[in-house]
C-alpha cells in the first residue's frame, strides 16, 4: 500500500471518518468523554466567566492587591486540603465497588462513613483558619489588618461540609451533567457579585464576598444533589446503616484514606501553595504577577480538568473486571488527545500571550507572560497523562502518589528556600515546571509496570 496523500490528511470528510472508526473502536473513551462532555461544556463556560472575573478583579485591584487576593484563596484551600482525606475517590473506589456487586447496604454504609469523616475535618480545618488568620495577614499579605478577611474566607470550608463525598456519589451514578449545571451556578453567582464589586469599587472586601457567596450556592448545590441521590437510590433512611457493615474493611478504607491525605498534603507543597512561598519569600506584586500566570495557566488545564474524574469511575470499573485491554486503550488514547489539543494551546499562547495580558490585563501585568511560559511546559506533561494520578489509585497503589510527592516536596523546599529569595517568581515556576514533569512520568511508570503485574496474575477477563 502507498503512503495516504496531504490530500487525505486534509480532507475533512476523511477526518471525521477517522474520528468516527477510532471512537467506534473505544467505547469506554467515548463514554469517559460523553461524561466528560457535561463537565467540559461547564468547564468551558466557567474558564470564560472565570477569565473575565480575573480580568475585572486584575484591573480593579491592581497587582499587589491582586497578590494579597490570591495569598488569602490559597491560604483557605491549603489549610482545608491538609486537613482533608480526598474522600471523593475513597467513595468512587468502595461505594462504587460495592454497588456494582449490588451490596447496597455496604455502599451505603461506606458513603457515611466517609461522610462523617469528612465532615469532623472539615470543622477542624474552619478552627484552624481563623486561628491561623492573624500569621497569614502579618507574613503573607504583610499587612495584619487583612487578619478579618482570612478568616470570613474561611466559611467556604464550612459550605464545603461534605462536598468531596457528594461529588463522588454523584460520579458513581454518572450525574455529570447535574454537577456541570451546578458549576455553571457557581461561576454566574460569582461573575455577578464580582461585577457589582466592580461597578461600586468595592475593592477587595467585595471580591471576597462574591467568591464565598458563589462557592457555597456550589458546594450546597453538590451536597443537596448528592444526598437525594442516595434516598433515591438506597432509601431514605440510607442514613441508618450501621458502620458494622464495614468493619472488615476499616484497615483497607483507613490505608486508603491516609495513603490519599498524605498525597495531596505533599501534593500541597509541590502544586497547590505556589502563591503563598512567594507571599512569604518575596512580596504581594510578584505574588500577582504569579497570580496572573497561573490562571492563564489554568485556563489551557481546565477543559482537561473533568477527565480524571470520569476517567477513574470508568478505570475502576475495568481493573475490577481485570478489562486490561480496555484499561490500556483508555490511558493511551486519552493521553493523545489531551497532549494534542494542550500543545497546541501552548503554542497559541506563547505567540499571543503577550498582547493578550497587556490588552486584558493591562501592561502593568506584562512580566507575568515569562512565568506563564515556564509553567505550560510543565502543564504540557501534566495534562498528556493527565489520568496518572486516578490509574494508580484504581489498580491498588494509592501509596506511591504519596511516595513521590514526599521525595519531590524535600527537593522542592530545599529549591525554594536556595532559589525563591534570590530569582523571584520565575524560579517558583520553574521548580512547579519541574515537580510536574518528574512526579507524572515516574507515576506513569509506575503505573504500566504495576498494570503488567495484575495482569500476569489475572489474566482473565470478566465479562461485565
Amino acid at each position: 500500500m502507498g503512503e495516504p496523500s496531504e490530500h487525505h490528511f486534509l480532507n475533512p470528510t476523511a477526518m471525521i471518518a477517522r474520528l468516527r472508526q477510532f471512537f467506534s473502536q473505544n467505547p469506554i473513551l467515548k463514554r469517559v468523554l460523553m461524561n466528560s462532555g457535561y463537565l467540559f461544556s461547564a468547564t468551558g463556560f466557567s474558564a470564560a466567566i472565570s477569565m473575565l472575573q480575573g480580568i475585572l478583579t486584575a484591573r480593579m485591584l491592581g497587582v499587589a492587591l491582586f497578590g494579597v487576593l490570591g495569598a488569602i484563596t490559597v491560604f483557605t484551600s491549603v489549610i482545608n486540603r491538609f486537613i482533608s482525606f480526598r474522600m471523593s475517590e475513597l467513595v468512587v473506589r468502595y461505594v462504587g465497588v460495592h454497588q456494582e456487586n449490588g451490596e447496597t447496604q455496604h455502599a451505603a454504609a461506606v458513603f457515611k462513613a466517609a461522610a462523617l469523616t469528612e465532615m469532623s475535618a472539615s470543622i477542624i480545618a474552619f478552627a484552624l483558619v481563623w486561628l491561623a488568620a492573624p500569621l497569614g495577614a502579618r507574613y503573607l499579605a504583610k499587612d495584619p489588618q487583612t487578619a478579618i478577611w482570612f478568616g470570613l474566607y474561611g466559611w467556604i470550608i464550612l459550605a464545603n461540609l461534605i462536598s468531596e463525598s457528594s461529588t463522588g456519589l454523584l460520579q458513581i451514578f454518572d450525574r455529570f451533567r447535574r454537577m456541570a449545571w451546578l458549576q455553571v451556578l457557581q461561576s454566574l453567582i460569582t461573575l455577578f457579585f464580582i461585577a457589582l464589586a466592580y461597578f461600586i469599587k468595592s475593592g477587595l472586601p467585595g471580591v471576597l464576598l462574591a467568591y464565598i457567596l458563589g462557592k457555597t450556592v456550589g458546594a450546597l448545590g453538590f451536597t443537596i444533589a448528592a444526598l437525594r441521590e442516595a434516598a433515591q437510590r438506597w432509601g431514605k433512611n440510607w442514613w441508618q446503616n450501621s458502620l458494622r457493615l464495614i468493619k472488615p474493611e476499616w484497615r483497607e478504607l483507613t490505608h486508603f484514606a491516609i495513603s490519599t491525605n498524605i498525597s495531596a498534603s505533599l501534593s500541597l507543597i509541590n502544586k497547590d501553595s505556589e502563591l503563598l512561598w512567594i507571599s512569604f519569600l518575596r512580596n504581594p506584586v510578584e505574588t500577582g504577577y504569579y497570580k496572573l500566570a497561573l490562571s492563564l495557566a489554568n485556563l489551557v488545564q481546565m477543559p482537561i480538568s473533568p477527565l480524571p474524574q470520569t476517567t477513574y469511575a470508568e478505570l475502576a470499573r475495568a481493573v475490577a473486571r481485570h478489562e486490561w485491554g480496555n484499561v490500556r486503550k483508555l490511558v493511551k488514547h486519552g493521553s493523545v488527545l489531551a497532549g494534542s489539543y494542550t500543545l497546541a494551546t501552548t503554542l497559541g499562547l506563547w505567540l499571543l500571550g503577550k498582547p493578550i495580558i497587556q490588552s486584558f490585563y493591562t501592561a502593568q501585568y506584562l512580566p507575568a507572560y515569562p512565568a506563564l511560559m515556564i509553567l505550560l511546559a510543565g502543564f504540557l506533561i501534566a495534562n498528556t497523562f493527565y489520568w496518572h494520578r486516578a490509574g494508580l489509585l484504581a489498580i491498588g497503589r494509592p501509596e506511591f502518589p504519596a511516595q513521590i510527592n514526599f521525595v519531590l516536596a524535600i527537593a522542592k523546599i530545599g529549591g525554594i528556600f536556595l532559589l525563591v529569595p534570590k530569582f523571584g517568581y520565575l524560579a517558583n515556576a520553574g521548580l512547579l515546571a519541574g515537580s510536574y514533569i518528574v512526579g507524572v512520568s515516574l507515576s506513569v511508570v509506575v503505573f504500566y509496570l504495576t498494570l503488567q503485574q495484575r495482569q500476569q496474575l489475572n489474566p482473565q477477563e470478566i465479562a461485565p
